[in-house]
């Protein structure tokens, strides 16, 4: 499923913005609060509209830009210019390689470890799923239920206990047996405690300590919270020194631009989508086609 037919309301929602725009046909003051007003609306946030107002308006006027659908183009490019030039790929490096997924409970967490668990093994990847989560027995259960449709092993421990040691004996086993990578969730109660910051830290630590080397800490954010997944996303990168993004449920009420937000907000790249339920549900975010997601324009049959 492509990125077009997955995005849902939140492609419906930023065309639905734009039509004021597209209808009027002339450039004028119009067309700048109603681009802004859009983008503000699509969750990009206030100083990224500025700015990306500010450089369409300047190129309209140096390359004399008389048209809407011009002046969509150059916004088009302004958007995509912000997103591209990151590394977006997954890293591996070590015997076995290491991904951490750290957020806060109901984000999807670990159902984006069970999809792509699911997606290496169909690689021909050998995966160990480590289950951190140790406050939560139905993260565990949860996530064997995805090692079992994988094919992987699971590493779990006692409910409540330390998670640091569930993730060691994980990646220790993963290493006794040859496996390529270990995908470990981690606990993710409310954000704004220092205590799930601190702890998120010590994993990250004795994850590299043994066998294994953690090549990726993805932080798994819910898109339909919009800006305040931000505030989130801040804590938790500043603990856990992350990587990539996994924006999830954004095919849902989630507002499109908060790819951009997070992304010039953290100075991290988005690397996985997810848009459904299904195992194939989480797609390698691809900025052109994001962004060609966006602004194409369904022609009637």
């Amino acid at each position: 499923m492509g990125l077009r037919s997955s995005l849902g309301r939140a492609r419906d929602a930023w065309s639905t913005h734009l039509a004021s725009v597209r209808v009027a046909g002339v450039v004028d003051d119009r067309t700048w609060e109603g681009l802004t007003e859009a983008l503000l609306l699509a969750d990009i946030g206030l100083p990224t509209t500025e700015a990306l107002i500010d450089g369409v308006r300047y190129r309209v006027g140096s390359e004399g830009v008389d048209d809407v659908e011009g002046v969509l183009g150059l916004l088009k490019e302004g958007i995509l210019g912000r997103l591209g030039g990151a590394d977006r790929s997954l890293a591996f490096g070590g015997e076995p390689s290491v991904w951490l997924f750290v957020g806060v409970n109901g984000v999807g967490k670990t159902t984006t470890i069970g999809k792509l668990g699911w997606r290496e093994a169909s690689a021909g990847r050998s995966v160990v799923f480590a289950a951190g989560d140790t406050f939560r027995a139905a993260a565990a259960d949860q996530l064997e239920v995805w090692a079992d449709r994988a094919g992987a092993t699971m590493v779990r421990g006692a409910e409540g206990a330390d998670p640091g040691s569930v993730v060691f004996d994980a990646v220790e086993h993963a290493a006794a047996r040859g496996a390529d990578l270990v995908l470990a969730d981690t606990a993710g109660r409310v954000h704004t405690r220092g205590n799930l910051m601190d702890e998120l830290a010590k994993v990250r630590r004795v994850a590299d300590k043994g066998a294994g080397t953690v090549t990726e800490t993805l932080l798994v954010i819910d898109a339909t919270t919009g800006q305040n997944g931000l505030l989130q996303a801040r804590e938790f990168a500043a603990a856990a020194d992350v990587t990539g993004i996994v924006l999830t449920k954004l095919d849902g009420s989630a507002r499109g631009g908060i790819v951009v937000a997070v992304h010039e907000d953290l100075g991290i790249p988005v690397k996985l989508v997810g848009v459904g339920e299904d195992r194939d549900d989480l797609l390698a975010f691809d900025p052109a086609d994001f962004v060609d997601a966006l602004f194409s324009v369904d022609v009637p049959a």
